[in-house]
C-alpha cells in the first residue's frame, strides 16, 4: 500500500493517539474504567499510524489508563516492529518525562504537536490529524463505534479492519496521473 502512495516500504515517522470508546454490558468491569476527560465509562485504543494513517501498533486498555503510561508499552513494541522509525509526533496527553524516556531509551524522537492559546474551538493541527482520520475510519464499522469484547486482545483485532481497507483500496483502478 505505502509504495503505491509512492512511498518507502518502511514508514520513518509515525502520529500516536488515543480515543475513549463506550463499553457494551458484556465487557467485564475488571477491563474497563472511566475516562474523566471525556467523560466515558469504557475502554481505550491506543494507535501509532504511519503517515497514510494505515495501523502500526495498537493497544486497548482500560479508560482511565492514562495516553502516557499506555505509550511505553506502545512505543517499545512499535519500536521492536518497526525498527526505521525515528520520528512520532503526539498530542499534548503526552508530554513530560514520556519525551525524554523515548529519545534515551528507544532512540526515537517524541515530538509534541500543540494548540496555540490563540485557537478558539476545532481547529486541524499538523500531522495529527492523520491519526484523527484514522480513528474516523474505525468508527465507520458498526462492530467498533462500541466495545463489545470480553478480551481487551480481541479488541485489538480492529488491525483486521485496516487489512480490509487496505484492500479494498489497494482494488482500485489507479486514478489518472498517478504513477
Amino acid at each position: 500500500m505505502r509504495e503505491r502512495e509512492g512511498r518507502e516500504a518502511e514508514p520513518t515517522a509515525g502520529i500516536i493517539d488515543a480515543q475513549s470508546v463506550r463499553a457494551a454490558a458484556t465487557v467485564p468491569a475488571a477491563s474497563r474504567g472511566y475516562d474523566g476527560g471525556k467523560k466515558v465509562q469504557g475502554r481505550k485504543r491506543h494507535i501509532v499510524t504511519d503517515c497514510l494513517g494505515l495501523l502500526l501498533v495498537v493497544a486497548v486498555t482500560a479508560a482511565n489508563i492514562g495516553d502516557r503510561d499506555a505509550a511505553v508499552g506502545l512505543l517499545t513494541r512499535l519500536r521492536r516492529l518497526h525498527r526505521d522509525i525515528t520520528l512520532v509526533w503526539a498530542d499534548g496527553g503526552y508530554t513530560g518525562g514520556l519525551v525524554g524516556w523515548c529519545r534515551d531509551k528507544l532512540a526515537l524522537t517524541l515530538q509534541i504537536v500543540k494548540r496555540t492559546d490563540d485557537m478558539a474551538g476545532f481547529v486541524v493541527l499538523p500531522r495529527r490529524w492523520v491519526a484523527e482520520r484514522t480513528f474516523a475510519w474505525l468508527m465507520n464499522s458498526r462492530r467498533l463505534a462500541r466495545d463489545y469484547e470480553t478480551l481487551p486482545a480481541s479488541s485489538e483485532a480492529i488491525q483486521w479492519l485496516m487489512v480490509t481497507r487496505m484492500g479494498r483500496r489497494l482494488a482500485r483502478p489507479r486514478a489518472a496521473g498517478r504513477r
